[in-house]
């Protein structure tokens, strides 16, 4: 007798379609969450301060269960490098969507610092929180180190070496140029307006005028 045939699926591609279906929504309904408890996080943090802000609280804030925070942060500290992480992949995400290409290697320095000014501003809330805790909490200053200094430096960089004019630039001066960009945007974004009480105009102007200071001198 000649073995029976498996039996075959009669739409085989809709099977694995069905199957695969509650691992994405699994995925999908993870990755909500866990962004809802980072959201909610941050606007507590910035409102009450990391110490007196509890798991709890966020957990409520997020309409998700306190447990979640705690297997996908392990706890509270945990959230806060994972905010810095989200927030820097989302701003390189936002620099290469949102600032097309300028036709010179001075004008692509003007317009991300002016950017990154007015980046820094509208994440005002975000570094309320963070600026502070990285003075206390030695991972929360490594993930900064590496997020500012790393992935934020080595992205301007690759924008300004596509312009005639980088190739007369040291390594040295390269990374000096794009490190003022985030130095210019977090004081007169940031420092100068939130803490010092700058009006903002005043501040963006001085940024523009101390940017074309520092491109004028190394673009010679």
């Amino acid at each position: 007798m000649e073995p029976t045939p498996a039996k075959q699926e009669p739409y085989p591609a809709l099977g694995m379609a069905v199957r695969k279906a509650p691992v994405e929504r699994r995925k999908r309904d993870r990755a909500g969450k866990q962004r809802a408890l980072m959201m909610a996080a941050l606007h507590l943090f910035a409102a009450k301060g990391f110490e007196a802000t509890s798991t709890r609280e966020i957990a409520a804030a997020a309409g998700c269960a306190e447990g979640l925070i705690h297997r996908y942060f392990k706890g509270k500290a945990g959230l806060l490098p994972a905010l810095i992480e989200q927030r820097t992949s989302e701003e390189m995400a936002d620099l290469g969507r949102s600032l097309p290409a300028a036709a010179t290697l001075e004008a692509e320095f003007l317009q991300m610092v002016e950017w990154e000014v007015e980046y820094m501003w509208n994440n005002r809330e975000y570094l309320r929180v963070f600026v502070p805790r990285s003075m206390v909490d030695a991972e929360v200053q490594a993930v900064l180190h590496r997020a500012v200094l790393g992935v934020r430096v080595g992205k301007v960089i690759e924008r300004l070496r596509r312009h005639p004019g980088a190739e007369n630039l040291s390594q040295g001066e390269m990374e000096a140029l794009a490190q003022s960009v985030g130095l210019l945007g977090f004081t007169f974004g940031f420092l100068r307006p939130v803490v010092l009480g700058q009006e903002r105009s005043a501040a963006c102007q001085m940024a523009t005028c101390i940017a074309k200071m520092i491109i004028c001198r190394n673009a010679r």
